[in-house]
């Protein structure tokens, strides 16, 4: 049985692959022809599965996806072929949650921008001459209210960094949370609007779908407050980078922070040159820990598929 693996990831999250000496492991990247008659592929979330690719995969049985997302899969030709699909999305959440947290913190207190203006010192003066005690101003997130858009695992897990740091949380999610979960990080449920217009924060935590393609646009960036931020950590094209652009410019809402982008790996040149902008380059779940945890999961779902274990599995599809 031959593994094709998409991209090159942490050897040790695959141990016990190793160790049983379940299959032969291929890499795509190879340029080999040996990844076409394996019946598993392990493809990242980065790595376009198209439906051309599945059909030159003959013997394909399991597609263990690393990461959360599957949009990068073709899933109507898995379905039609009887494709099973997997993905890692327990291991996401703690880091996916810990970088919003860090987004938000940096575009409030305007720690990239801070650090832009230090470094352009130039260097033949000794001291730096931006000091000023009514200089440098920037907001807490303390007393803020922050608003959730996907209370699921990852909201969660922010709304825990959030209500640990004083911060009071709204969500809008799908359904309702059961009463003990809301309980549990004082979190109030509200419709989107009143979200968008009483939040100072707006996180999107959800998973992308056709349906919420462009969720927040020109009529959803002008509800919100003029000194709120958005943050993205899910989905660029959750965001109509396009009217975010023109929001910040003339200043709708006060600034953004984003790991993801509607056009990616393309980044609009006109987020790079603003000031009340964060951008990190889609690394939500890269750490060597999540990535390996990542990996570990990858393993489980394999071992699972192996032995017919449905129940031990992150099923997809």
């Amino acid at each position: 049985m031959k593994i094709a693996f998409t991209t090159e990831l942490p050897k040790e999250g695959f141990r016990r692959l190793a160790e049983r000496g379940v299959g032969e492991w291929v890499l795509v990247e190879d340029m080999r022809e040996e990844w076409k008659e394996a019946e598993i592929l392990v493809s990242t979330f980065d790595y376009h599965v198209p439906r051309e690719m599945i059909e030159a995969m003959p013997h394909l049985r399991l597609i263990a996806n690393f990461g959360a997302g599957y949009n990068n899969i073709d899933l109507d030709a898995c379905r039609e072929r009887g494709i099973r699909v997997t993905n890692t999305p327990q291991p996401v959440v703690e880091p996916t949650a810990e970088l919003a947290f860090a987004l938000m913190i940096d575009v409030a207190r305007r720690v990239s921008e801070f650090d832009r203006a230090v470094r352009s010192q130039p260097s033949e003066v000794s001291h730096f001459e931006g000091f000023g005690v009514m200089r440098n101003l920037s907001h807490s997130l303390y007393g803020k209210t922050l608003g959730i858009i996907g209370m699921g695992r990852i909201g969660q897990a922010l709304a825990r960094r959030a209500l640990a740091s004083g911060m009071r949380i709204l969500y809008f999610n799908r359904h309702k949370l059961p009463v003990e979960i809301e309980q549990k990080y004082e979190a109030t449920y509200v419709d989107f609007q009143t979200l968008l217009q009483d939040s100072d924060f707006v996180s999107l935590n959800l998973p992308y779908t056709p349906e919420v393609h462009h969720l927040i646009g020109k009529p959803e960036l002008g509800m919100m407050k003029r000194s709120a931020y958005l943050i993205n950590t899910a989905r660029g094209a959750h965001v109509h980078e396009e009217a975010l652009v023109e929001a910040l410019k003339s200043g709708i809402i006060a600034g953004a922070a984003m790991d993801v982008y509607e056009h990616e790996p393309a980044i609009s040149s006109e987020l790079l040159t603003l000031p009340n902008v964060v951008l990190s380059p889609h690394t939500g779940t890269g750490t060597w820990e999540g990535r390996i945890a990542m990996c570990e999961n990858v393993t489980d779902n394999i071992l699972a598929f192996l032995q017919n274990d449905l129940h031990g599995m992150n099923i997809v599809l």
